[in-house]
């Protein structure tokens, strides 16, 4: 057939490529070329988690099929054709960019979709030992060029794309990113499942699929607006639906007992969660790994015709509305009832749905004799964050009510099951529940929770003993999983001493009371004399359930994920806990992985790499970066290095004026904060840092401001939660500052200001190999240790920043010269923070400055309250609890040195490419490598 291109328009597709036919009594579909006479089988061996695979030990061919299977441009140009005809989302006259990159990643999927079962069905095969890892968030970025690059592909799609009359480029553009996440924790999970296919370990992500995403930013003249995300609206191609791997999921009801004892949970409100698969690949591995997402429905059912036809719309579809909201939007507004509801069913859907899956598969592949002791010897649970914390009691739950074990048995194979990352120090991010909507929830639950806590309280008292009731009653109010609730009985019976006398009541407060009791005989002896001991809860106070001691109780390991932030969670956030259980802490330093974070999204620098260490190995390991040291004064490499960095530059002005519409000069640099908005991360420290700058250049001549300062761009970008009113009030600050400076012809070029809408991974892509400066600059123990400060190092952009996070670490390995420090210490906070409650602290003129200057109306709007935040000594938003006023001195003073060393450009180059040879540490296929050493105890599976 002849076929007919050119950049818009591509009719009568060529069908001598690539047919497949479905041979339903076997699940398979044979595909083949035709123009190479290859053929391969696509056994859908994850489609039914209850069905026994028959077992092989050829694979049935599978492995021979990849290893035949190699597309030249002909055939990668045949698949596209194929599936631009076939299977397609558009009118069939045109092959325009859109209709172009679902027929390219389409076939993409066709190639993952062989490996990918070729890799579970021999996981099955083998019985291995699996991870399994939970989290709320997995920030996947686009999944185009990262796949094609891992499958080794991007020439061969290039090439194939060009002759239909696009560039690769342009077709990954019309990517939408997945909006499953919003910032380190879900960026992480991601460069995890990169690493884990990468390296060969058998391991599965489990999510949520969320329609709406957290949300879509605009950034208009009132600030930041949110819109729902629309990555879904045309679908999906990279996931497929699983129609046949649905589970329930139950809530509210209430429990029975049977006359043997056993628990059942009963009525309430049945949702069902259906699984979406997509694959992961590796990278030079024909492994390709499973993230698996839960959406949630009802049956056909549920929706009451009888209501509809009566005109009562609403009652008709209330049933599908509840279940399908679920999955609707990421971290959903908590403030009222209805949103701390919606939050804990999410977090409830996603582990009883995996723990669910989890167990299918171990019973499918434990065969006929299934011995519930191996579980944790085929299992490995992950939970990323508090955020999966209702795995435990759901394990234990399906464990006793439904398997038939004991509770001893269940409270074991848990114990032995699951471990917890810890992510923040920050109080109000260690989630506490509120008991009564625990009990009104999932009302089993909660009476495994109580179980939990009475065997941590029985630990404590073996612990400690019951002499000193008062340092009893400290680790008990320090400790417990249920917070500001009354003792068990059965404990307190324990604790009634009979050589006492007097009652002795501890309080919630700590404070211990002693009162003769009514009516008794002072000659009575103390023999006969009893203590009644209570621990009456506060009125005042709620009742809560604390999720993170409850993983730290149930957990075999728990982990920090900086060096600094692994002991501030030993010595302090769970001091309690490693002093009862020193051997569950480790630290596991968080990593990203270079082929996304530079390989791919920075492709001159990464050429450069190769050619001066010698080799590409770098990209699978990355300790070969440090090589890179011994050549970091080659006026040679200095001058590839700095022509590599304005290329990327001269990407970020064109992406700059087409996102915002501000013109920049790639001549200035290009200084950098892009991060969740929150004020401990301090964007309000880095705004006041630019004020200052300008109205000092305002007070100078021209000549004057050109000796003094180097020319910058200063990019912002970040999602401020729509609930939190000051990071919001914060974005509206530093587009206002920007809007002002921007439009100053007497500053021009000298300095500019840009807040970049919607940051996501995209974005992050092309603005990090851009950047020449980059702040990290959090209030000193308050970050767990970021990912972005890795990835800017590793691309050859410099630091400013606190010790805090990775940040110590990176310090450590780029060297002490190479990194811009300032600020307080994280020992030094708590005292910092006394002094400023005692009214002693004593602001710098120039902080108090640079508030006045914005107080004066320059930047048009009224910014009180902001600025009141950073004033006083006590009260809510008061006070300035993350020390802007206090690190404000040091760090301007740190940004006049961050000038005066970029006005030496050969040391510079030298600084960044040290940089990047220092972040040979920070790769999450390291991080990987001692998760699975450490915590899950799994050993890598290639495909044999």
């Amino acid at each position: 057939m002849a076929t007919k291109t050119h950049s818009h328009v591509f009719t009568h597709f060529s069908f001598t490529a690539t047919r497949a036919s479905h041979l339903s009594s076997r699940r398979y579909i044979r595909v083949s070329d035709r123009d190479s006479s290859r053929s391969f089988v696509i056994s859908n061996v994850l489609s039914n988690p209850h069905q026994k695979l028959q077992q092989s030990s050829s694979q049935d061919g599978i492995g021979d099929a990849l290893d035949r299977f190699d597309p030249d441009a002909a055939s990668v140009s045949s698949s596209i054709k194929y599936h631009a005809e076939m299977t397609p989302s558009f009118a069939p006259e045109k092959f325009e960019l859109p209709k172009a990159f679902y027929a390219t990643a389409e076939s993409v999927r066709d190639m993952l979709i062989v490996n990918w079962n070729a890799t579970y069905k021999y996981y099955e095969k083998i019985n291995v030992k699996q991870a399994y890892y939970l989290s709320m968030e997995f920030l996947q970025g686009r999944a185009l060029l990262n796949s094609i690059g891992n499958l080794e592909l991007s020439g061969a799609y290039a090439e194939a794309l060009t002759k239909l009359g696009h560039k690769l480029e342009d077709v990954a553009k019309q990517e939408p990113d997945a909006a499953l996440g919003n910032g380190g924790l879900g960026r992480l999970a991601s460069c995890f499942l990169d690493s884990l296919a990468t390296l060969n370990y058998p391991a599965w992500g489990y999510g949520l699929r969320y329609r709406y995403g957290l949300f879509k930013q605009l950034i208009t003249k009132d600030g930041q607006e949110e819109v729902a995300e629309s990555w879904l609206e045309m679908g999906s191609p990279w996931e497929i639906v699983r129609n046949d791997v649905s589970y329930p999921v139950k809530f509210y009801g209430e429990v029975i007992s049977g006359p043997d004892g056993k628990k059942e949970w009963v009525g309430g409100e049945d949702i069902t969660v259906v699984a979406y698969d997509v694959p992961i690949p590796g990278y030079k591995t024909k492994t390709t790994i499973n993230l698996r997402l839960w959406s949630t429905k009802v049956a056909s059912s549920e929706f009451d015709l009888k209501a509809y036809n009566a005109g009562e719309h609403a009652k008709a579809y209330e049933a599908l509305k509840k279940a399908e909201k679920i999955c609707y939007v990421l971290y959903p507004g908590d403030e009222s009832h209805e949103g701390k509801t919606l939050r804990l069913k999410q977090q409830y859907t996603l582990c009883s749905a995996s723990l669910q899956d989890i167990i299918a598969q171990f019973e499918r592949r434990s065969g006929e004799a299934i011995n519930w002791n191996n579980f944790a010897e085929k299992v490995a649970v992950q939970m990323n964050d508090t955020h999966p914390t209702l795995c435990i009691p759901e394990l234990i739950r399906i464990l006793m009510d439904l398997k038939g074990l004991s509770w001893t048995e269940a409270w074991n194979i848990t114990q032995r099951t699951v471990a917890y990352t810890n992510h923040t120090v920050l109080p109000e991010a260690l989630e506490k529940w509120s008991l009564n909507l625990l009990k009104e929830l999932l009302p089993r639950h909660i009476e495994i929770i109580e179980l939990i806590d009475k065997e941590l309280i029985d630990t404590i008292i073996y612990k400690y003993g019951t002499e000193d009731l008062e340092l009893l009653q400290e680790k008990f109010k320090e400790m417990r999983i249920l917070d500001n609730i009354e003792l068990p009985s059965s404990i307190l019976e324990l604790l009634v001493k009979p050589e006492e006398s007097t009652i002795i009541t501890l309080e919630a407060d700590g404070e211990i009371s002693e009162v003769e009791p009514e009516g008794q005989d002072s000659n009575i002896s103390d023999t006969d004399k009893k203590i009644k001991v209570t621990f009456e809860p506060d009125l005042q106070l709620p009742k809560l359930v604390r999720m993170a001691n409850l993983c730290v109780v149930s957990g075999h390991a728990v982990n920090g994920v900086a060096e600094i932030h692994s002991e501030i969670v030993k010595k302090e956030v769970f001091n309690e806990f490693y002093k009862l259980w020193p051997e569950k802490f480790q630290n596991k330093t968080n990593g990203v992985t270079p082929r996304r974070w530079i390989r791919f999204c920075n492709p001159e620098l990464s050429k450069i790499i190769t050619k001066w260490i010698g080799t590409e190995d770098w990209v699978l390991n990355t300790d070969k970066l440090a090589e890179l040291r011994k050549f970091a004064d080659n006026d040679k490499l200095q001058s590839e290095w700095k022509e590599a960095k304005r290329l990327a530059k001269e990407i970020v002005v064109s992406f700059i004026k087409d996102k915002t519409g501000y013109v920049v000069s790639p001549d200035a640099m290009f200084d950098i904060q892009v991060k969740r908005i929150h004020e401990y991360k301090r964007q309000l420290l880095n705004i006041l840092g630019i004020v200052y700058r300008y109205k000092k250049m305002k007070e100078m001549s021209p000549e004057e401001r050109v000796l003094k300062y180097v020319p910058r761009v200063c990019i912002f970008g970040g999602k401020a939660f729509a609930t939190y009113v000051q990071a919001k009030r914060i974005v509206k600050f530093i587009t206002d500052v920007g809007a002002t400076i921007n439009h100053d012809a007497e500053i021009g070029d000298l300095l500019k200001v840009v807040f970049v809408p919607d940051y996501n991974v995209s974005v992050a892509e092309v603005l990090i190999p851009g950047s020449e400066l980059s702040q990290h600059i959090s209030t000193a123990g308050m970050e767990a240790s970021g990912t972005s400060n890795m990835k800017f190092a590793m691309n050859g952009c410099l630091l400013i920043g606190t010790l805090d996070g990775a940040n110590v670490e990176i310090r450590e390995e780029v060297g002490d010269e190479n990194f811009f420090l300032f600020g307080a210490e994280a020992h030094e906070i708590a005292d910092l923070r006394k002094e400023r409650a005692d009214g002693k602290f004593v602001p710098d003129p120039r902080f108090e400055e640079v508030k006045a200057f914005v107080r004066s109306g320059v930047f048009g709007a009224n910014y009180d309250e902001l600025m009141g935040s950073l004033e006083g000594n006590e009260g809510y938003g008061r006070a300035d609890y993350f020390l802007v006023g206090k690190d404000f001195p040091s760090y301007v003073e740190c940004q006049e040195q961050v000038d005066e060393a970029y006005r030496d450009q050969k040391k510079w180059t030298k600084m960044s490419i040290l940089n990047t040879a220092g972040s040979f540490k920070f790769s999450s296929d390291r991080t990987i490598h001692q998760y699975a050493k450490d915590i899950w105890k799994i050993e890598p599976v290639a495909l044999q």
